[in-house]
């Protein structure tokens, strides 16, 4: 017998937008799969799965917590296992785990490269891979990926190319998918943020005084709500901003996000506005 609530799987919710969208699913009634590799305290990084679990079940959700790392196939395996022992169904899946490194590619190493690859692309699509024989059988069937759209100018390459390839491929998922899962009633939309989101990667990866021109967590986590709530039949394919899927439902103040609201936004990668 399937649960008789929603459930949706989260990539990469230790911490940060994986977190937020967690939290935002549980008050929307979801319950929740979330999956990572942090089960302890980090000496570096705020967050855990055991947190993220603690938040979500104050919150009332069932959870399944599964220590996966989605480079490996049978741990993949082994999660989708639990999930249909436990819930029998998924109605949500958001593939946020991703890795970065925003090096040259003379700087860029073979192992760094293979890692971004392996994430962002080759364990999104195993994702989306395991998850369509429950999908297909969801009434509100969405995948969702945290990729952007695809501009092939050259200034998005030639600073970063080995992460904009992964970032891409995951992009690329959401053409084919969203074109051979249609006829399942199975939606594949991206989601992208118009700033900067304060995050580890983003701690790890810019300069200090950026942190400021951010936005919070929860700008990306409201627009997923929209989107995974639309109807799978006529929402699917796109390649959504965050600040647009905001204002198409009403809001064009969007200041309450902002780390300081005082400091010029610092526009994320891969959009020309």
């Amino acid at each position: 017998m399937s649960n008789p609530r929603p459930v949706a799987l989260v990539t990469g919710s230790s911490r940060g937008i994986g977190k937020a969208l967690a939290i935002m699913l549980a008050k929307k009634g979801y319950d929740l799969v979330i999956c990572g590799k942090t089960t302890q305290p980090h000496p570096k990084l705020q967050g855990s799965l055991p947190e993220t679990e603690s938040e979500l079940h104050a919150l009332g959700a069932t959870v399944l917590s599964c220590s996966v790392d989605i480079r490996m196939e049978d741990q993949i395996q082994s999660m989708f296992q639990q999930i249909e022992e436990k819930f029998g169904r998924l109605d949500v899946l958001i593939n946020n785990a991703s890795a970065i490194d925003l090096s040259p590619v003379e700087k860029l190493s073979a192992k760094k490269y293979d890692l971004m690859q392996q994430v962002n692309v080759r364990g999104s699509f195993l994702c989306a891979q395991a998850a369509y024989p429950l999908l297909k059988h969801s009434p509100q069937a969405h995948v969702l990926s945290l990729s952007p759209p695809i501009d092939l100018n050259p200034k998005w390459f030639n600073p970063h190319l080995g992460y904009t390839i992964s970032k891409y491929g995951m992009s690329m998922l959401v053409l084919g998918l969203s074109a051979a899962w249609k006829a399942d009633r199975i939606a594949v939309n991206a989601l992208w943020p118009a700033t900067i989101i304060k995050t580890a990667a983003i701690e790890f990866n810019f300069p200090p005084a950026l942190l400021n021109k951010a936005r919070t967590v929860d700008i990306v986590a409201d627009a997923a709500a929209w989107i995974v709530s639309s109807n799978p039949e006529t929402c699917t394919g796109n390649f959504f901003v965050d600040e647009d899927v905001l204002r198409a439902h009403g809001l064009n103040d969007f200041s309450a996000y902002a780390v300081d609201p005082t400091q010029t936004l610092f526009p994320d990668l891969y959009l020309s506005r």
